[in-house]
C-alpha cells in the first residue's frame, strides 16, 4: 500500500465569514497524480491556496507526509509542498536566479550565497524541464509557456514531497498546454513526483491524471479514475450541460464532446 503524502480532513474554508469549501475528506498517495476539475467559483483554487498555507482553515486539518501543516515553520513546509501558478513572475532577474529561489527553503541562518550542492540541483532541474538554454535569458524577455517550464523548475528546486499546480496551462496555446502536461507527467512517472493540479480543461485532465476529484459548490461531488469521474451523467449534472462522453480511441480515457443547442434541436444522434 502506498504512503500517504496529503491527508485533507473535514476541511472547511473561506473568505471572511464566507465558506467556499465543505467538509473536504481525501488523500493522495505517493506517486500520484490527481487533477482537481469542476465549474468555475466551485472552490478549486482555494482548496490549492489552503493546502499550501495562504488561507487557514474554519475548521478540519491537513496533513502532509504525516505532518500537521499548521504546526511547521514556513521552511519546513517549503520543503514538503511547492506551488506553480498560473501566471508565474515576469521579472527583471535571469531565468537561473529565479530558479535559484527555489533553494531558499534549504539556506541557513546568516547564509546568503548558494551552495555548489544548490546550483547542482539548479542545473538538474533546468535539463530535466528543458529550461536551461534559457538560463541567461531575463524572465521578463521569455514567452508564458516559458516563464510556465521556469516557473516548474523553480518548485522541482524545493525538492518538495507535494506539487500543486493551479491551471498550469491556462492563457497557454494548445502547443505549449501538450508541453507542460507532458512535462508533469514525466517528472511524475520517472522522479515519483506526487502531483495535485487543477485544470479546467476535462478532456486534459482525464488524459493526464490517475485520479480525478471533482468539486461542486465546495464540495466533493465524486473522486477517482477518470473513467469513474467522466460519465456524461456526472458531468451534466455538475456542469448543467449537455455533453457526449467517448472514450479516445489511442488512449481509452474519457473524452467528453459538447453538445449544441442547434444539436439538441435538430434531434442529432450518433
Amino acid at each position: 500500500m502506498k504512503k500517504t503524502i496529503l491527508n485533507v480532513e473535514d476541511l472547511s474554508c473561506g473568505y471572511g465569514r464566507e465558506l467556499i469549501l465543505h467538509h473536504m475528506d481525501f488523500k493522495v498517495s505517493r506517486g500520484e497524480l490527481m487533477c482537481i476539475i469542476g465549474p468555475n467559483g466551485c472552490g478549486k483554487s482555494t482548496l490549492l491556496r489552503t493546502i499550501s498555507r495562504i488561507l487557514k482553515p474554519h475548521r478540519g486539518q491537513i496533513f502532509v507526509d504525516g505532518k500537521n501543516i499548521a504546526r511547521m515553520r514556513h521552511k519546513e513546509l517549503a520543503q514538503k509542498i511547492a506551488v506553480v501558478s498560473q501566471t508565474p513572475e515576469s521579472t527583471i532577474m535571469t531565468v537561473q536566479e529565479y530558479i535559484l529561489l527555489g533553494r531558499l527553503p534549504y539556506f541557513r541562518k546568516y547564509q546568503f550565497l548558494e551552495t555548489n550542492n544548490d546550483e547542482n540541483i539548479v542545473q538538474k532541474y533546468m535539463e530535466l524541464t528543458d529550461a536551461l538554454k534559457l538560463r541567461e535569458t531575463l524572465m521578463s524577455e521569455i514567452s508564458g509557456g516559458e516563464r510556465q517550464l521556469a516557473s516548474i523548475a523553480r518548485a522541482l528546486a524545493q525538492e518538495p514531497a507535494l506539487l500543486l499546480l493551479d491551471e498550469p496551462t491556462s492563457h497557454l496555446d494548445i502547443s505549449h498546454q501538450v508541453q507542460i502536461l507532458e512535462l508533469i507527467k514525466r517528472l511524475n512517472r520517472e522522479l515519483g513526483l506526487t502531483v495535485l493540479m487543477v485544470l479546467h480543461d476535462l478532456n486534459l485532465a482525464s488524459e493526464y491524471s490517475t485520479r480525478l476529484l471533482l468539486m461542486s459548490n465546495g464540495s466533493i461531488h465524486k473522486i477517482g479514475r477518470p473513467e469513474e469521474v467522466i460519465t456524461y451523467e456526472t458531468i451534466e449534472e455538475v456542469y448543467k450541460t449537455v455533453v457526449l462522453v467517448e472514450k479516445n480511441p489511442l488512449s481509452g480515457k474519457p473524452c467528453v464532446f459538447l453538445v449544441t443547442e442547434e444539436d439538441i434541436k435538430e434531434g442529432k444522434t450518433i
